[in-house]
């Protein structure tokens, strides 16, 4: 039998994403709603190759009879809805950042933490990561088993893509307009300075010590996925790319661990791609990971600055497994272990 999904913010990026690969994937659906604010009712989004679904208005829909609701809005409109849906009966899988460190909310990255998910009764709410923790902790996992990670100084090059379509076209627009000889400022409306052509020390707002919210949400959201006693100390920048997030990671370990323990750990961990050659082309870049579900890891190499160190390379498509997929690999899971058996 069929689940019935629900698709809450279906026209945003990740709600695009979301409906295109619940189709790839072929996973299971008796139903999809596609849902979005007033102003978009009666667009049309795409289902896969094929189907298109019509946009009804999140406000007034009844989530009665629905299964999953896969939730990527703003904070905000999650705030109010995804409650809503889950006194319903439904059951929520949040990609905002409005439930993430509610301790009665599991934070899921299926492969790092899926025993997590037993808790989705709590609430019948799940959450999914910041989409740079998610691909950080993918990686982290297999080397924590491994050796015991105690800190981590990771620099992000993130994507514009991760801050919505208008971002995107931001980029595009600030790019066109230096040819054309236009200021910068008449296409600056999502960042502080401009995109292109530079980057941008500076995601989310400002907190009280100087750290920015996108740096405490990987530091926090690593803690609670991975491990409470990792030391996690985050610097996020918005980097010229329409697509893909980068991350340049310097680990400390507990144990001694090499290069090659750590590539081979790598390896055989389900969710990555080891591409580590020190040669050219051997190592990946934002540009080809985008569209591609693994989280690659490159550049794999001992640092001889501090006992028991390593840094490595980790790139993946922040749309993807950084939103969109592990939300429906949440819903897999939750699907194929707890409702279709009745849990």
């Amino acid at each position: 039998m069929g689940i019935r999904y629900a698709v809450v913010g279906a026209t945003g990026n990740v709600g695009r994403e979301i409906l295109q690969i619940l189709a790839e994937r072929e996973v299971p659906a008796d139903d999809v709603t596609a849902l979005a604010s007033a102003r978009s009712v009666g667009a049309e989004v795409s289902y896969g190759e094929d189907d298109v679904l019509e946009v009804a208005e999140l406000a007034g829909f009844d989530f009665n009879g629905t299964d999953i609701v896969l939730s990527s809005p703003g904070a905000q409109v999650s705030a109010e809805h995804s409650p809503r849906a889950a006194a319903a009966g439904a059951v929520v899988i949040d990609n905002t950042s409005c439930f993430r460190m509610d301790p009665d909310v599991p934070l899921v990255v299926p492969e790092v933490n899926p025993e997590a998910l037993a808790d989705w009764r709590n609430r019948g709410i799940i959450a999914n990561p910041n989409c740079s923790t998610i691909q950080m902790v993918v990686a982290l996992k297999p080397l924590h088993d491994l050796a015991t990670i105690n800190r981590v100084v990771v620099s992000t090059h993130q994507s514009v893509s991760g801050a919505g379509k208008s971002a995107m076209d931001e980029l595009f627009n600030q790019t066109k307009g230096i040819y054309m000889n236009k200021p910068e400022t008449d296409f600056q409306e999502n960042f502080t300075k401009p995109i292109a052509f530079n980057v941008i020390p500076h995601i989310d707002s400002f907190m009280e010590d100087g750290t920015t919210k996108e740096e405490w949400k990987m530091v926090v959201e690593t803690k609670k996925i991975l491990d409470p006693a990792i030391r996690v100390h985050a610097t996020c920048v918005r980097v010229p790319v329409f697509i893909g997030h980068a991350e340049a990671i310097n680990l400390e370990f507990e144990f001694s661990i090499s290069a090659d323990e750590a590539r081979a750990a790598l390896r055989e961990a389900p969710g990555i791609v080891l591409l580590d050659h020190a040669a050219d082309e051997g190592y990946v870049t934002p540009a080809e990971c985008a569209g591609e579900d693994p989280v690659y890891v490159s550049r794999v190499r001992e640092d001889p600055t501090i006992e028991n160190g390593l840094s490595i390379w980790v790139v993946a498509d922040n749309l993807r497994k950084g939103a969109a997929l592990n939300t429906v690999q949440i819903a897999e899971m939750l699907s194929r272990d707890y409702l279709d058996h009745g849990i």
